[in-house]
């Protein structure tokens, strides 16, 4: 029993570091403009967040042990069965679910929604437990892009997709369309503000582009036979390569500037001010002033070329070349080592 007890002692630490990494939400940009300036308007975006995050929270916490390395320790039949047993405890998930149920006992709650709530934490244990194996196999199979950064941006693509950012805006973006097919009619400039919203969700990741490359990762960009400008437009074009089907079903012209003004200003601080991030966490953007000027040029951005001419397009694009070019420089000039 003192062997068991010592394995659920450090997975409750291992998890009690894993949930403060959760955190990181505080410093994204989608949940700073929305507690700042939307604050109780906000319920709806609250929600989405909620609901992305609680996935990541209700993984296994018995997968943090490599199964190769949990054969190998000497437990015998019956203490590997009540490993498996005690195990999902560790995960404060467990602990709300039977608060909720005790809850619906009494009431206070109805058994739907608690049942809504443990078919979720429970889809969110179930799928950690598949193999990543799989998931890595089909992200392996998405889409050539025709250039020598072919490989570079495919790697972008998938560290992006392994951010809750990506999750978000693509909650946004699907519930619009099913709103587009199924309810009535919606007013023009709808599109407009859940376009900015959505970009916005995405936002936060061009500030560290280079975060889920882990330690020395821009020195071993200076390994490759590139330029820094085009080591940089590889993280763009992945960026682009996201954003750009998320904001189609919305007001895409208006997306596509509010995307190249994220990119310009998100170069700098990518660069010059490296910072690791951490994957299935939301990204953290290098400061609330940042974040905040990044939104606001944002938006304008984006109803400039909405309600005004599709021509505000090209100062958004020019800016953005500009700021690729001075980006590239800064990654040249940067110490190989």
């Amino acid at each position: 029993m003192a062997r068991l007890f010592a394995i659920i002692k450090a997975l409750a630490r291992a998890e009690g570091r894993d949930q403060k990494s959760f955190q990181s939400v505080v410093g994204n940009n989608f949940f700073i403009v929305t507690a700042l300036l939307l604050q109780s308007a906000g319920g709806f975006v609250y929600l989405i967040i909620g609901l992305v995050m609680l996935f990541p929270l209700s993984t296994d916490p018995l997968r943090k042990i490599p199964p190769s390395r949990l054969a190998l320790w000497p437990l015998e039949t019956g203490e590997r069965r009540l490993l498996r047993a005690v195990s999902p405890w560790v995960n404060p998930m467990t602990w709300l679910i039977a608060g909720l149920a005790l809850w619906a006992a009494r009431g206070r709650i109805s058994l739907g929604l608690w049942g809504l709530a443990a078919g979720l934490v429970a889809a969110g244990f179930v799928l950690s437990d598949l193999p990543v194996a799989s998931l890595g196999g089909l992200w392996r199979r998405m889409p050539q892009f025709p250039s020598r950064l072919n490989q570079l941006i495919r790697k972008n693509v998938r560290e992006l997709l392994s951010t809750l950012d990506f999750y978000c805006a693509l909650i946004l973006s699907g519930a619009t369309l099913l709103y587009r097919a199924f309810g009535p009619p919606l007013p023009r400039e709808a599109f407009l503000a859940v376009t900015i919203l959505a970009v916005l969700a995405l936002s936060s990741f061009t500030q560290c582009l280079f975060g889920l490359d882990g330690a020395g990762g821009l020195s071993r960009y200076h390994l490759l036979p590139l330029r820094g400008w085009e080591i940089l437009a590889a993280k763009d074009a992945a960026f682009l390569a996201i954003a750009i089907p998320v904001v189609l079903p919305l007001a895409p012209l208006a997306g596509l500037g509010a995307a190249l003004v994220a990119l310009t200003i998100g170069h700098e601080p990518s660069v010059n001010r490296v910072r690791a991030q951490t994957r299935w966490r939301f990204s953290t953007g290098a400061s609330v002033m940042l974040g905040l000027g990044q939104a606001a040029a944002m938006g304008m951005a984006a109803a400039g070329i909405f309600l005004t001419s599709v021509w505000f397009l090209i100062p958004c694009l020019a800016a953005w070349l500009i700021s690729l070019w001075a980006g590239g420089r800064a990654i040249e000039r940067r110490p190989a080592f």
